[in-house]
C-alpha cells in the first residue's frame, strides 16, 4: 500500500493573509508543517501543493517537494485531487498547511483505519477531539462532528451538534481536526461532484462526501495541536514552540 501526504497551501487567506509564510521560530509556518510531516516517517512521499510561487520556492529552496496547482480550486481536496490524478498511490493523507505541530500519533491513527478495512468500505478517515468548553462548542470557527455507534460521521457543522436541549442527557461534543486520509478514488470522485447547498451553506468541504453517500470513519484523538488561523494563534504557537 503506497501512502503519500499532500499539504494544500494557499498564499491568500481571508482571516490571516500570508499566514503560511509567517515566521515561526526562524522558519515559515508552511516549512515547519512540511518538516514535521516528513519527520513522522509514515509516508513514501510528502508534497506541498500550492497556487503560489512564493510557497513553491520556499519548499523547494529548502530541499522539499512541491507541486504547482494548474488551476483555481474551491477547496483543498480539489487541489489535491488534481495533484494526485497521475500519481501511483493508494492512500493520500491531507495535512493542513497551518498545522506546524503535526505529529506521528494522530497521522498513524488515520492510516491504520485503511489497513484494517478489508472490505474497502471506508472512503476516507479523519480525526476528532472531544471538547468541553462551551465557548468553543458555540464558536462557528470550530467545526463540530457527530458520529454513529461505529464512529462513522453523520454530520459536520459550525453550530453546536447535537443541540443541547437537555443538558443532562450526557452528550459529548467533538471538534473536527482537519487531517484527512483518502482512498485515491474518493478524491478523484470528489473533484467531479458539484457542490450542493448544505456544503455551500456551512462552508465545510467534507459535507460533500456525506451528501454523495461516501463513508467517513472518524478516529478520536487527544492531541490538540495548534492551527494557525489568526495572528493570535501565531503568537500562541510561538510561545508553545519555546
Amino acid at each position: 500500500m503506497k501512502i503519500i501526504s499532500m499539504i494544500p497551501a494557499r498564499y491568500s487567506a481571508s482571516r490571516f493573509p500570508a499566514k503560511l509564510m509567517q515566521n515561526l521560530a526562524g522558519k515559515s509556518v508552511i516549512l515547519r508543517t512540511y518538516e514535521a510531516t516528513v519527520a513522522t516517517h509514515l509516508f513514501d512521499d510528502v508534497y506541498v501543493v500550492t497556487d503560489s510561487e512564493i510557497i513553491f520556492d520556499e519548499i523547494v529552496n529548502n530541499g522539499g517537494k512541491a507541486i504547482m496547482s494548474k488551476r483555481e480550486h474551491q477547496s483543498g481536496s480539489d487541489r489535491i485531487a488534481e495533484a494526485v490524478a497521475d500519481l501511483d498511490v493508494d492512500i493520500v493523507v491531507n495535512v493542513q498547511g497551518d498545522e506546524p505541530f503535526t505529529e506521528r500519533e494522530s497521522l498513524q491513527k488515520v492510516i491504520e483505519v485503511f489497513k484494517h478495512d478489508d472490505k474497502k468500505e471506508i472512503d476516507l478517515a479523519s480525526l476528532m477531539v472531544e471538547i468541553h468548553d462551551w465557548d468553543e462548542i458555540n464558536n462557528p470557527n470550530t467545526v463540530k462532528v457527530i458520529v454513529d455507534q461505529n464512529n462513522f460521521a453523520l454530520y459536520f457543522s459550525r453550530s453546536p451538534i447535537p443541540y443541547p436541549r437537555d443538558k443532562e442527557a450526557g452528550a459529548r461534543y467533538f471538534k473536527h481536526k482537519g487531517i484527512y486520509a483518502f482512498r485515491k478514488q474518493a478524491l478523484l470522485d470528489f473533484e467531479k461532484l458539484p457542490m450542493q447547498f448544505i456544503e455551500a451553506t456551512e462552508k465545510i468541504e467534507c459535507i460533500r462526501y456525506l451528501e454523495y453517500g461516501k463513508k467517513i470513519k472518524m478516529v478520536e484523538t487527544t492531541v490538540e495541536g495548534v492551527e494557525i488561523d489568526t495572528p493570535e494563534d501565531l503568537e500562541r504557537a510561538k510561545r508553545l514552540w519555546k
